[in-house]
């Protein structure tokens, strides 16, 4: 009987017991494939809506302090996350990709606009449906969070809004996808050769990398330094080191070339012919053993002061007899620059003499404690910050009441620039991947099991009553702005894995970034995914404040 009374009581237990069930049920769903698609974590949302359904008991003010507290872990982890790369991806690209996904923010909220003025639908049931469109979990806390504190019958508001969000959330999903789809089919894309141009982008090589190395025969080399010999084969071949009288040596710039010299570092089998023109003949280096005072090391990027720098301001090879060749990171090869930054658990390929190797290794880190340990205080500063930054009313022309970044907006804020500065005085805000990982993974569960579970009690009877339409609004929400924008961005050169990468980090969508990044393993799409992240989720999260504070 005491069982029983567990789950038939509005108590925090029962509650507590719902949630987990609602945790377990949903990455369960999430993880089943349909089509090649999986719903991921939007499992939990509609384990939440089925479990409501069916007549839950729980507590409103527990499952309030959860969805809130949920969000801000999920919004904060994903700040600290991105804030190191934000400022460096605005350079190239980064600053017009960003501009394009203003142009899909916009273009979407603007038919929202349109179809609250045409439909004469309510503030809740419109910020609801754009939010589900957009698959924007943190733009519907904001609204909620607006709702709440503007509206009176505040409580049936904000219910309606999380509904009309979990129905036009599925082809919030799905239009994304058939987004991509559609573009590649307009442009007759072929993705093969979409990986190809981003590797040589990436790496400066086309093609697969090669180990090799090149006898010194063309008399214009000869008497040339090292920096003349790297800028006349940019593109075509990556040095490594340099092999002289029976040893190698790490070369500087300006160092000169000599007859007999064996050029060793990195090339691809389609830049072989012209090289051998350049240079001499080319052996394949069958191994990376090497020999006299040269050595090669691998080490774990782990100095956290020195995180999110780039190597040329890192400066190795003006410590030391030595040089960052590879990074190598979340399974993918970089060919290192000057101007390519290091993050956090980075792996670095270094070459040089053998005894400064331990001292290279000592200076970067290397440390696997370091990489395992949790660094929990940054997290409560920057939700106490968040917070009362996120609780700074602000004016704005055209609202009748001041808009706040919010439980949503004030902690993404904090975490970027404190994933920007990564060091604070003695403060250090960089937390290890796995432990960032787990709590946004805890967060989102959290708030879209509560958003999931307290909409479920009315989700069926909104949909046989017309709700069905809202699907309508929100299909034209999601997949029209994304098909223009996609389509202006190939007319203008931009590669189709970075254009999905866009599209999913326009709609801050992890499925779709999960569906982008099966096309193609590489990691364009999670580039452009976290380069734009941050600036279309400030939007999302005003925007949605915007569509409730407008209609009062």
């Amino acid at each position: 009987m005491g069982l029983i009374n567990l789950f038939t009581h509005e108590g925090i237990a029962s509650t507590l017991l719902y949630i987990s069930m609602i945790g377990i049920t949903g990455l369960l769903l999430g993880k089943i494939k349909i089509f090649k698609i999986k719903l991921g974590i939007a499992g939990v949302l509609f384990a939440g809506l089925i479990v409501g359904h069916l007549g839950a008991c729980y507590n409103p003010e527990v499952i309030k302090f959860i969805k809130e507290f949920g969000l801000i872990l999920f919004i904060y982890s994903i700040g600290l996350e991105v804030g190191p790369r934000f400022l460096p991806s605005l350079k190239h690209n980064g600053l017009t990709m960003n501009i394009l996904t203003m142009g899909i923010v916009l273009l979407g909220f603007g038919i929202a606009v349109i179809f609250k003025y045409i439909f004469n639908l309510s503030s809740p049931v419109i910020s609801g449906i754009m939010c589900g469109a957009v698959t924007n979990t943190p733009g519907l806390g904001a609204a909620q969070q607006a709702i709440s504190e503007q509206m009176t019958n505040a409580g049936d508001m904000s219910q309606i809004a999380g509904m009309a969000y979990a129905v036009a959330y599925p082809f919030g999903v799905i239009g994304i996808i058939a987004a991509m789809i559609s573009i590649k089919f307009i442009f007759h894309i072929s993705v093969k050769d979409e990986k190809e141009n981003y590797k040589r982008e990436i790496s400066g090589l086309s093609g697969e990398p090669e180990a090799i190395n090149m006898k010194v025969l063309n008399g214009a080399l000869l008497g040339k330094d090292i920096a003349f010999m790297r800028k006349s084969l940019k593109g075509e071949f990556a040095l490594s080191r340099l092999w002289r009288n029976g040893e190698s040596i790490i070369p500087e710039e300006n160092e000169i070339i000599k007859e007999g010299d064996k050029l060793f570092g990195v090339s691809t089998k389609n830049n072989f012919s012209e090289l051998e023109i350049k240079v001499g003949p080319i052996a394949k280096t069958l191994n990376l053993n090497f020999s006299g005072n040269i050595a090669m090391k691998h080490v774990v990027f782990t100095n956290k002061k020195m995180a999110g720098k780039t190597i040329g301001q890192i400066g190795i090879g003006r410590r030391f007899p030595a040089n960052i060749t590879r990074i190598y990171r979340n399974g993918t090869e970089i060919m290192a620059a000057e101007e390519d930054s290091v993050e956090f658990g980075d792996t670095l390929r270094i070459v040089g003499e053998k005894k400064v190797l331990n001292e290279v290794a000592a200076l970067l880190g290397n440390s696997m404690e370091e990489l395992s340990h949790p660094n929990i205080i940054p997290v409560f500063i920057g939700i106490f910050a968040g917070i009362l930054l996120g609780s700074i009313p602000l004016a704005i022309p055209g609202l009748p009441a001041p808009a706040k970044l919010g439980l949503a907006g004030g902690p993404l804020v904090i975490a970027l620039f404190l994933g920007y500065k990564g060091r604070i005085g003695k403060f250090n805000f960089y937390i290890t991947p796995g432990a960032n990982l787990f709590i946004r993974q805890l967060g989102i569960v959290l708030f879209l099991g509560c958003v999931g579970l307290s909409s479920g009690g009315k989700f069926v009877e909104t949909i046989s009553n017309g709700g069905y339409v809202w699907m309508m609004y929100g299909a034209a929400i999601t997949f029209f702005p994304l098909l223009i924008i996609g389509i202006l961005a190939r007319l203008m050169k931009f590669n189709y894995l970075s254009i999905c990468g866009m599209i999913a980090g326009s709609m801050t969508d992890p499925p779709a970034l999960e569906f982008a990044n099966s096309i193609s393993p590489v990691q364009a799409q999670s580039t452009a995914y976290a380069t734009v992240y941050p600036l279309t989720m400030f939007l999302r999260i005003l925007l949605a404040q915007a569509l409730v504070l407008m209609f009062l």
